[in-house]
């Protein structure tokens, strides 16, 4: 089975065609359709930004600075390279706007792929930013192959938005062992300071010999760990309870990635879909301790559901969902969701912004 109709199969499971409801127990029997979130009925669309000629945009990480700007750290590769540039060309760059809104005006190139014997030799990509302790600490991925089994997390710091930025000569989280869930990469950062003063990092792996359905084989089932560090720079060690989020059991290889985590008087997590509602959705949940967490619900629709775009062009085959959600906060309350999208006014991808009401 190819993994479009895979996909599509998982899809008229969540809505109960053929499949037993019970194979499904995120799913509330006495709805048709999954819930959806109070997240995401707080979000109202305000369109694309970050538009850059020439290039694809992704991983678009917003924070306030103390200028009052809106400050956007993202992935930007060639155009060229197609859409899978993102895993042997991508550079970190830097763009800042006087609203979340835009328009965006690109400063500098901050992380750029450095070349053979480094570990981050062939791509940066990820940006995840964050003030931290008096500095700013920028977590993103690199690789040294172009591939995803040298993705590594490297943690980035400066004193101002503007660098100059301290790179790492080691990556900040490594894989587990052969055989362990998440001995393929560590990749996706999402960081957080714990109100108890610990430093709790986010992560995404797979394990290399893949999840065995009985029909057919896919590479290895994406599922997320949890590190924590007693100072920004680590050492960041593995929760012995990990994965934290593991959705394989539910029968059909579900999954997701990109997941961003924040405190909000309790933990949450946005995350992208892919299978348990449909690859074209987010999901939402939510945590007491950061470690359990609640069964997901929707956290945003397809793009469709909120904007009319015009249709796909045919090398875009990701069209029409928004990944990678960065949530931007103003004075210490979250504002702004950022995405990323194929699409736009190049035909690559850039940046679609919801407010958060």
């Amino acid at each position: 089975m190819k993994r479009k109709d895979f996909i599509s199969t998982t899809i008229l499971a969540t809505l109960g065609v053929t499949i037993p409801m019970q194979a499904y127990p995120f799913l509330d029997i006495n709805q048709k359709t999954p819930k959806l979130s109070d997240f995401e009925k707080r979000l109202t669309p305000v369109g694309r930004a970050l538009e850059f000629e020439g290039y694809y945009v992704w991983c678009n990480s917003p924070i306030q600075g103390p200028d009052e700007k809106t400050h956007v750290f993202f992935s930007r590769w060639p155009k060229i390279k197609s859409m899978s540039g993102w895993t042997n060309s991508s550079e970190i760059a830097h763009a800042v706007a006087d609203k979340p809104e835009g328009p965006y005006k690109y400063v500098s190139t901050v992380l750029a792929p450095r070349g053979k014997g480094f570990w981050d030799a062939t791509t940066c990509h990820n940006p995840s930013i964050h003030f931290v302790d008096g500095k700013y600490a920028l977590f993103f991925m690199g690789n040294s192959n172009r591939k995803l089994n040298t993705q590594r997390i490297g943690l980035a710091t400066a004193d101002s938005l503007y660098g100059p930025w301290k790179r790492p000569d080691e990556p900040l989280l490594n894989p587990g062992k052969e055989g362990e869930w998440d001995d393929h990469c560590t990749t996706n950062p999402s960081f957080l300071k714990h109100p108890n003063g610990e430093y709790w990092m986010y992560y995404k792996s797979f394990d290399t010999e893949g999840y065995i359905h009985p029909k057919f084989k896919i590479r290895g089932n994406r599922k997320y760990g949890l590190a924590i560090a007693k100072t920004l720079e680590g050492p960041y060690i593995k929760y012995d309870g990990n994965p934290v989020i593991d959705y394989h059991k539910m029968g059909n290889n579900q999954q997701c990635e990109d997941a961003f985590v924040w405190y909000d008087g309790k933990f949450k997590m946005l995350a992208r879909d892919l299978g348990v509602y449909g690859i074209d959705k987010g999901l939402y949940m939510e945590s007491k301790d950061g470690k359990n967490w609640s069964e997901p619900q929707i956290g945003y629709q397809e793009l469709k559901k909120y904007v009319k775009q015009p249709p796909a062009p045919k090398h875009l085959n990701r069209y029409g969902r928004a990944e990678r959600p960065q949530i931007l906060f103003q004075n210490g309350k979250p504002t702004h969701m950022f995405t990323a999208s194929q699409g736009g006014k190049y035909e690559t991808s850039s940046g679609f912004i919801f407010k958060i009401n």
